[in-house]
C-alpha cells in the first residue's frame, strides 16, 4: 500500500477521497492547510491520521510517498517542484501548466529526484476512454477526419478561483483541457490552432473556442464555458462513420455510440472510479509494478497546445506549433 498526503483541502478532494476509500493500495495518511484548526477538522471529517498547519510539514513528513496537490492553477508548478524536491511522488491536479518550459522544468526535477510526476487527467485512466481510442485506431469509424468535444457548466458565484485570473482561472484552463486532451488522445499533437473567447468580468475567459489542425487529414474543434448549461461531450468522425461519448470526462455514464450509415451499436462499458484509477496507476509505479500512465511526452505536448490556443485566442491570429 502506498502513503499518500493531500496538499490543500480543496472541493476537488472529496472525489479523489472517495478514489482512496475503495482502493486496497492506496492509503490517505496525511493532509496540510495553511489554517491547523482547518486542517484537523477535515483530517476529522474524512478520516485522515495526521494533519498539518503548512504544506512544508506535509512534505517533510519521511511516512509519505506521494502527494496528491489540489491546489489553484498558479500554484501547482511550484508546489510540485516543492514536493519533489522533498523525494516525493506527485500527482497534480490538471492542467500542470500552459506554459511548456515550466512543465519540462518538472519532469527534469522528477528525474533527477528519481520520482514520478504525472498530471492529474483522471479521464484517461477509465476504461472508458481505452475502449474510444482502440475503436478509432482498429479503423471502425475509418479513416478519422474530425474530432468534435465540449465541456460546460454555469459557475454562479464570481468569487470562486476559476474566475480569477491571479490564480489562472478560467474557462480553457478548468474544463477545457479535457477538451484538448481529448482531441490530442485521438488525433495526436497539433500543427496550427485558431481560438476565440469572450472575457467576463474578472478578466479571465467565461467562454472559449478552438480549432486543432493535426499533420495529416484530421481537424478538430471545441468549445467549453463556465456560463453555458451542463454539456459534456466528445466525438470522432471518420471516413465510414462517427463514435460519440455523451459523458467522456467523468465517466459516470459510460457508453459509446457507434454509428455507421444507419446502423447505431451502443457498447458498454462498466462503470470503475476514474479516481481510484489514477491513484493505483501511480501507486504501482510507484512500487516498480507499472509505469505512469501520463509522463513528460504527454503533459509538455498538453501545456503546448493549451500556450498556443491562449495565444491565438488573445491575438486573434492563428498559432503554429
Amino acid at each position: 500500500m502506498t502513503r499518500w498526503g493531500i496538499l490543500s483541502t480543496a472541493n476537488i478532494n472529496r472525489l479523489v477521497l472517495a478514489g482512496a476509500a475503495g482502493s486496497d493500495q492506496v492509503e490517505i495518511a496525511a493532509v496540510a492547510s495553511r489554517d491547523l484548526a482547518r486542517a484537523e477538522a477535515y483530517a476529522r471529517d474524512h478520516g485522515i491520521p495526521r494533519a498539518y498547519s503548512s504544506y512544508e510539514e506535509l512534505l517533510a513528513d519521511p511516512a509519505l510517498e506521494a502527494i496528491y496537490i489540489s491546489l489553484p492553477n498558479s500554484l501547482h508548478v511550484e508546489w510540485a517542484m516543492r514536493a519533489l524536491q522533498a523525494g516525493k511522488h506527485v500527482l497534480c491536479e490538471k492542467p500542470l501548466s500552459r506554459h511548456p518550459e515550466q512543465v519540462e522544468a518538472l519532469f527534469d526535477a522528477a528525474e533527477r529526484a528519481g520520482r514520478y510526476c504525472m498530471e492529474a487527467f483522471m479521464w484517461r485512466h477509465n476504461p472508458q476512454t481505452k475502449r474510444l481510442a482502440e475503436l478509432v485506431t482498429d479503423g471502425a469509424i475509418g479513416e478519422l477526419r474530425l474530432v468534435r468535444a465540449a465541456f460546460s457548466f454555469p459557475l454562479a458565484n464570481p468569487a470562486n478561483v476559476r474566475l480569477r485570473s491571479d490564480l489562472d482561472g478560467g474557462a480553457l484552463m478548468d474544463i477545457g483541457c479535457y477538451c484538448v486532451s481529448g482531441c490530442r488522445l485521438l488525433a495526436g499533437e497539433p500543427v496550427r490552432v485558431t481560438a476565440q473567447q469572450v472575457v467576463g468580468p474578472s478578466g479571465v475567459d467565461v467562454r472559449f473556442t478552438g480549432t486543432l489542425a493535426f499533420d495529416g487529414p484530421v481537424l478538430a474543434h471545441f468549445d467549453c464555458a463556465v456560463d453555458l448549461p451542463n454539456r459534456s461531450e466528445l466525438e470522432a468522425i471518420g471516413s465510414k462513420g462517427s463514435i460519440r461519448v455523451q459523458d467522456p470526462w467523468h465517466c459516470r455514464r459510460p457508453e459509446l455510440r457507434l454509428q455507421r450509415g444507419d446502423e447505431v451499436e451502443v457498447i458498454q462499458v462498466e462503470p470503475v472510479d476514474s479516481y481510484r484509477l489514477e491513484l493505483e496507476n501511480l501507486s504501482a509505479a510507484i512500487r516498480g509494478e507499472a509505469k505512469p500512465l501520463l509522463g513528460r511526452a504527454e503533459s509538455v505536448g498538453q501545456a503546448r497546445a493549451m500556450e498556443a490556443l491562449c495565444r491565438a485566442a488573445d491575438t486573434g491570429e492563428a498559432v503554429s506549433l
